[in-house]
Order: C-alpha cells, then structure tokens, then sequence
C-alpha cells in the first residue's frame, strides 16, 4: 500500500478513532480493489478510505447514519457506472458479513460514487514505473 495512503490508516488507527478490525476490513478491500486493477493511492482513494472508516465506525458505534434520498444527479451518475454499484454493493455485503455492519442504501451510493471516481482516476493515472525492481 502507498506510505500516504497507510499513514491515513495510521492515524485512524493510532488516534483511537476506528476499531483495529474496522482497519483491517478497510486495508483488504483497498486490497481488492488494487488487485481489480484500481490506482489505490492517497489521491485516488484517500477520500474513499476515509468516508469508509467513518461509515463502519458509526455504525458499529451504534450511531445512526443519515439517510439521504438519491437525487436525480446522483442516480444518473451511478447509471454510467454499474460496475461501480455492483463494487459498492459486494464491499457492502462484505462489511455486513464480516463487521456485522449494513450500511444503508444511500451509503453504498456514496460508496458508489467513490468508487465510479476511483476508477477514472485510476484510468487517468499512470501505472508506476517497475524499473529497478
């Protein structure tokens, strides 16, 4: 995982503010998505990281979690994108079998969203160079 991306996890973790399982929910999906083909950087899914460790937390916390109606802008985003949804919804799945955490559907929207942009600015990055490996 890049250094910024794991410092972000670092802090999370270090400052009391996520459970060390949510952490590690949160590490193997970046996992998932790298190994998708994903660019999981600090620029490309730091927003994602942190939106995810937030959601997981709360709920597991007991804190409720706003629901929000899907306006017409957003669903004709998600539209575009349905491997996106698809990805929200199985990384949804996951943290509801393995965290015991249902995110709600306008959060695997969010979700969504995250991930239609992951993957245009994973499509937008160049892949590192493997020189000197």
């Amino acid at each position: 995982m890049e250094e910024r991306l794991a410092l972000r996890l670092q802090l999370f973790r270090d400052g009391g503010h996520a459970e060390s399982r949510v952490i590690d929910f949160v590490v193997s999906e970046l996992d998932i998505l790298a190994a998708g083909g994903q660019t999981v950087t600090e620029d490309t899914a730091g927003m994602l990281t942190s939106h995810l460790v937030t959601a997981l937390t709360r709920l597991l916390n007991g804190e409720a979690i706003e629901q929000f109606l899907t306006d017409e802008q957003v669903a004709a985003e998600l539209a575009g994108h349905p491997e996106a949804v698809a990805g929200a919804r199985a990384m949804a799945e996951r943290a509801r079998a393995l965290l015991g955490a249902g995110l709600p559907e306008s959060e695997v929207n969010f979700l969504g969203l995250h991930l239609a942009a992951l993957a245009q600015r994973s499509h937008a990055c160049p892949t590192p160079s493997t020189e000197g490996s």
